[in-house]
Parts: C-alpha cells; sequence; structure tokens
C-alpha cells in the first residue's frame, strides 16, 4: 500500500493505491499521523484500492471520528470495494462516492474478478456472436466454470502452466476464463504450429496441460497430440479438447453443483498469462504479463478506438496475440461492444459477416486488408458501416493505405506500434490527419514513456534523430520466461529494448524506420529494408515486397528484394529498376529480385520473415 498526500487550502487528499488490510494498518495508521492538524477537510481517494478488509475498515473509523461531518469523504471507491462498504454499513458511517469513470473499476481486477464483475453488472447482455450462438456474460460465466471444474480434476491448480491452442473461438475465450478461475497460468500457443513446434514452445514454457481446438496442423487429432506429447524433452502429460463442436451450454444441468466452486481470490499483478513472441526472429520467448498489464492496456485502446457498447466488431485478430488480446478482445468487452467470431478468415465470409452484421470495427493487419479489397465480391456499400480499423503488425505503404481510404470512405483508420512486450505503446489519434496516419504510429499512450537512444554511443538521440525505441510504461511485462538477465530486453534503468528503430518529430509521434537487426551494411553504407520496401510498394502493380540483406562476397551485403504483383500485372525488373532509378540511391536498389505469388504468413498474420529469408538466399545460392 501506498500514500500520496496533497495538500491546498487546509483540505488534505490522500491517494491511496494497494490493499487496506491487517499488514498494512498500522502504515496507515502512521501515514495518518503526517496530516497536518490544520487540516479542515480529508479526501481519501480510492481510484487504485482494490481491497479493504476490516481492520483498514477499523483504520477509517478512526479518521472519521477525527474528522466528523461534511469534514471527510472517500471518493473513486471501485465496485468491489464499495460491497464491502455495503456489507457492513460503514457506507452510512463515511460518505463513499463510488467511481463514475466507468474504467475506473477495472483499473486493478483480476481476470476472474473482472467476469464476476460483468456477471453482475450485465449477467444478460450478448457480447459474443458465433456463427451458430449468442454468449451472454452469464453464459460465459457459465461455461468456464465448467471448463474450470474439469481442468480442475485433471490436477490444474494455482500456477499450473496451462497451454491454449486454437483459432480464435467460444470456447477458447471461455477457457481462457476458466484457466483465470484457477489461479493458473495461461500460456498462449501459436494455433498454427506444427506439432513438434508445439512440443518445443510447451518444453520453454513447463506447460504440463493443453487445451486444444481447431488447428491447420491437427487435422489428424489424435496424430497431433501423441507427436505432442512423445516428442522428446515434451512436458505435455494431460490435454483436453475445446474444439467448436463442443457445446458447454449442453452442461447446465451440471452448473449447481459447482458454482460456488473457486472462491479463492486472485490478485490483479499476479502473473497470469504468457505470450510468446511470434518467432518471425528465431526461438520464441515467454512474455510474462499480469491482467493488470492487460487491462489498462485495453482501456486505453478502448479510449483510443472511441469504442461504446453500439459496436460491433468482426474479429479476426489472433487472441493469442497482444494485438488480438488487448485490442481486439478485453477492449471491446471493457466497451460491451459485441464480438462477432467468423467461422474461418475466407474473405468472402467476412465480407458477408460484415455486410449481415452490420460491424462496426475490423481490426487488421495490411495483408488481410489487401485481400479483403481485392475479393471479386468487394463492393463499398458492404462495409459501408466499418468506423474503425487499427492496422498494426506490420506496417502500411502510403500506396496502400491511400488503397483502403478509397475503398472504404467511411472507415477512420489508425496507425499503431506494440510489442508482445508491451502493447499498446503508440497510436495515431481517431481523427488524425492523414500525414500522421500515413508516415507515423502516433503519440505514445498516457503513462507509456519512449526514448530514442543512438546504437551506438547509447546516448539520447534528438528530435528526429534516428535510433532504437526504447519504451516503458505500466503495461509493460514482468520479463521473459526463464531467460537469464543478459538476455532480458528490460535494461537496469527499467526501459525495454525494442529492436526497432525509429525518431519523435517535435509533435511527439513516433516514426518507424526499421529494425536494428534487419540493418543492412552495404559496403560500408547503412540500409533500411523499410525505406527500401516502401518505395518499391508505391510502384504500379506491386501488391507485396519484402527486403533482406543477402551475403556479398565484395560488398559484405547486397539487398535482395521478394516482390509479388498484383493480379493483372506482369514482373518487369528492367523497368522496376528503372523506376528505382528515379527514387532511391543507387546503392539502395536491390541487387537481385525474386517474384512471389504468394509470401509465407504467421498465424497473426505477419510475413514469416524466417521462412522467407531462407527461401530467396535458398534460390539465390542455386543461382
Amino acid at each position: 500500500m501506498t500514500v500520496t498526500s496533497i495538500i491546498s487550502e487546509n483540505v488534505v487528499t490522500l491517494k491511496v493505491s494497494g490493499r487496506l488490510d491487517t499488514e498494512t494498518s498500522s502504515q496507515f495508521r502512521e501515514e495518518m499521523k503526517q496530516i497536518p492538524q490544520n487540516a479542515e477537510k480529508l479526501i481519501f481517494d480510492f481510484t487504485d484500492v482494490n481491497y479493504v478488509s476490516s481492520a483498514g475498515l477499523r483504520e477509517l473509523l478512526v479518521c472519521r471520528k477525527q474528522y466528523p461531518g461534511d469534514r471527510m469523504t472517500i471518493i473513486n471507491v471501485q465496485e468491489n470495494v464499495y460491497e464491502v462498504f455495503e456489507m457492513t454499513g460503514f457506507d452510512a458511517i463515511i460518505p463513499v462516492e463510488i467511481a463514475k469513470d466507468h474504467d475506473a473499476a477495472y483499473m486493478t481486477l483480476s481476470f476472474k474478478s473482472f467476469l464476476e464483475k460483468k456477471v453482475q453488472t450485465e449477467s444478460g447482455r450478448v457480447v459474443v456472436k458465433t456463427d451458430t450462438d449468442s454468449y451472454t456474460w452469464s453464459d460465459i460465466d457459465k461455461c468456464s466454470q465448467l471448463v474450470a471444474d474439469d481442468l480442475a480434476k485433471l490436477g490444474v491448480k494455482k500456477g499450473t502452466h496451462v497451454g491454449l491452442i486454437s483459432a480464435n473461438s467460444i470456447n477458447w475465450i471461455i477457457t481462457f476464463f476458466a484457466i483465470q478461475k484457477l489461479g493458473a497460468m495461461a500460456m498462449l500457443f501459436n494455433f498454427g504450429l506444427f506439432p513438434h513446434e508445439t512440443a518445443k514452445v510447451a518444453s520453454i514454457a513447463d506447460v504440463t496441460h493443453l487445451c486444444y481446438g481447431e488447428m491447420p496442423a491437427a487435422q489428424d487429432e489424435e496424430a497431433f497430440l501423441n507427436e505432442v506429447k512423445n516428442a522428446e524433452g515434451s512436458t505435455v502429460k494431460f490435454t483436453y479438447s475445446i474444439k467448436k463442436s463442443i457445446d458447454l451450454k449442453q452442461r447446465y444441468d451440471e452448473y449447481e453443483s459447482m458454482k460456488d466452486k473457486f472462491g479463492q481470490t486472485v490478485d490483479a499483478d499476479t502473473p497470469c498469462t504468457v505470450i510468446f513472441t511470434s518467432g518471425s526472429t528465431g526461438k520464441p520467448k515467454g512474455v510474462i504479463l499480469s491482467s493488470y498489464n492487460i487491462l489498462n492496456a485495453a482501456v486505453s485502446s478502448r479510449k483510443n478506438q472511441t469504442l461504446n457498447s453500439s459496436d460491433r466488431n468482426c474479429l479476426i485478430l489472433p487472441m493469442f496475440h497482444i494485438f488480438g488480446l488487448v485490442a481486439g478482445l478485453f477492449a471491446n468487452f471493457l466497451a460491451d461492444c459485441l464480438i462477432c467470431l467468423p467461422k474461418d478468415i475466407r474473405t468472402d465470409t467476412l465480407l458477408n459477416l460484415i455486410e449481415k452484421e452490420r460491424c462496426t470495427i475490423f481490426h487488421s493487419v495490411p495483408t488481410m486488408m489487401i485481400a479483403l479489397v481485392n475479393n471479386k465480391s468487394f463492393d463499398p456499400p458492404r462495409c459501408s458501416t466499418l468506423r474503425c480499423t487499427i492496422l498494426s503488425g506490420a506496417a502500411a505503404t502510403v500506396s496502400q493505405i491511400q488503397m483502403f481510404r478509397e475503398k472504404l470512405p467511411n472507415e477512420h483508420f489508425i496507425s499503431s506500434y506494440g510489442l508482445s512486450e508491451m502493447a499498446p505503446v503508440s497510436a495515431s489519434d481517431y481523427g488524425d490527419t492523414d500525414e500522421h496516419l500515413l508516415y507515423t504510429v502516433g503519440k505514445p499512450f498516457p503513462n507509456i514513456e519512449i526514448k530514442i537512444q543512438d546504437y551506438v554511443t547509447k546516448k539520447e538521440c534528438r528530435l528526429r534523430e534516428q535510433g532504437e525505441i526504447l519504451v516503458q510504461g505500466y503495461n509493460l511485462m514482468m520479463g521473459y520466461y526463464k531467460l537469464s538477465p543478459d538476455d532480458q530486453s528490460i535494461d537496469e534503468d527499467g526501459w525495454l529494448h525494442t529492436g526497432d528503430l525509429g525518431y519523435l518529430t517535435e509533435e511527439g509521434y513516433l516514426c518507424l524506420s526499421g529494425r536494428l537487426k534487419e540493418l543492412i551494411i552495404r559496403g560500408g553504407e547503412n540500409i533500411m529494408p523499410g525505406e527500401v520496401e516502401s518505395v518499391i510498394s508505391s510502384l504500379d502493380g506491386v501488391n507485396m515486397v519484402k527486403v533482406f540483406g543477402v551475403p556479398s562476397d565484395f560488398f559484405g551485403e547486397e539487398v535482395g528484394a521478394c516482390i509479388k504483383m498484383q493480379e493483372g500485372f506482369a514482373f518487369d525488373e528492367e523497368k522496376i529498376r528503372s523506376e528505382l532509378s528515379q527514387k532511391l540511391a543507387k546503392f539502395k536498389i536491390p541487387a537481385y529480385f525474386v517474384e512471389y505469388k504468394d509470401f509465407p504468413l504467421l498465424g497473426s498474420g505477419k510475413i514469416d520473415t524466417v521462412t522467407l529469408k531462407k527461401d530467396i538466399l535458398s534460390r539465390l545460392s542455386k543461382g
């Protein structure tokens, strides 16, 4: 518990945070002794108080005796804390004001308490709609209680590492809450993994229980599970199916016998979720997060999107990814939006769903947006209800965003930046200018700090001077699971070293310029792949491009470009080189072009850069 005091004209405001209980009550009493004797009024701000015990109430009663009448009040009390005052009659003894800000009540809730609160206040509200059914908060609570009981019988308890691997589904959401009810750790797997990759990630994270649903590599379910469990070094001992075909509502007759189970308290700051880095740069790392990290990030994202209860989100962002979990799932849950889960992510399916449900929100990565507007059945009126799309996961080019604006004129596009380790970091405003949308990733969110550091001298860069992006804030991860201190990306001053390059403008906007590890050094010249990609993407007929450094005996590295043309356009290397010569310095023009019909993608929708780079290097080595 901490207490911060502000004194103004004999009125003392004390901002209290944490728990006011037996352990902290003596500290609280000592803090009260520091109040000036001439104080005429005492105001306690309980915005960040998440628990008050009988000992805490006793200390407040002592204060009340010293400050009777209107000389003492408690403001911004969370609903779960207010219930303690109401239950004990203390709401009649001390003036108490419940938090008016809708979000304030969520700031220090565990996911378990978050669900309990939603059931108390919005039990019958439909919050998720699938292609076959609808689910209220009450449904999610009951179903997650059933799953929690099943998992408990398999040995899951507080601290157990439970893997969750499945394409988006209502059962994924239900199982996530079930894991939280037990105080276990939800380890969120990419559902695109092969069996041996699943076993590898499980061993990295000490996962003993695996909840699985639909996955491309699990067409033969039995073979998939056998390979996972029998792989060398596998830690998985138990598996539990959460496939879409399992309708948990059919088991409601079991609910009464278990509805009061799992009543233990889970704190908001307790580690409860692990998200794995996508693996696009090598071995996955487990990012440890709490509900405090995720829910507070979702609060910021909700405000940035201007979400409200009338919004309807066509959710295709994978929920195992930080973007999908924060901006897709919990930002919408906070705003009481309706989440529509498509049966698959084929563009025909998405167009039909957006049109039928009159969806207003559709977040995506640029590759999916391109596929959607290039669908033969696409027609702007079918998507006329869409009002907000966050583009993240990969930078969109100027030409791509201009195309999106033309095809979807009612849309507000938001450019954002975040990492598995900390998201969101920054975003453009809902009504921002084209210049900010096209050339920046917005301003940092409140209480997020950004520093640009020279990657050679380690000194802080000036405005518009490029360097590595360092970040810190309330939603920063606790660290990577079981990695040594030297391998942790957080430095001794608490800054996360992102490995991304960028700069800050005079207005405070962040501009990305590439990845530190992607920097191509050609004969002493530094070349950022992102700059080359942006110019090539602007050429007529180019659909997608990815640039890599490729080995060169003479220069050390040369520029190589993987390129995909739009339908109806033929790849003409000579023409492209001619156009680039007018837009890029000679040393930045790719020495090699390799044409692709399709790029390999990760489950998150990002380009699988590891596979793509291996492929271009293999092709070039063969001449």
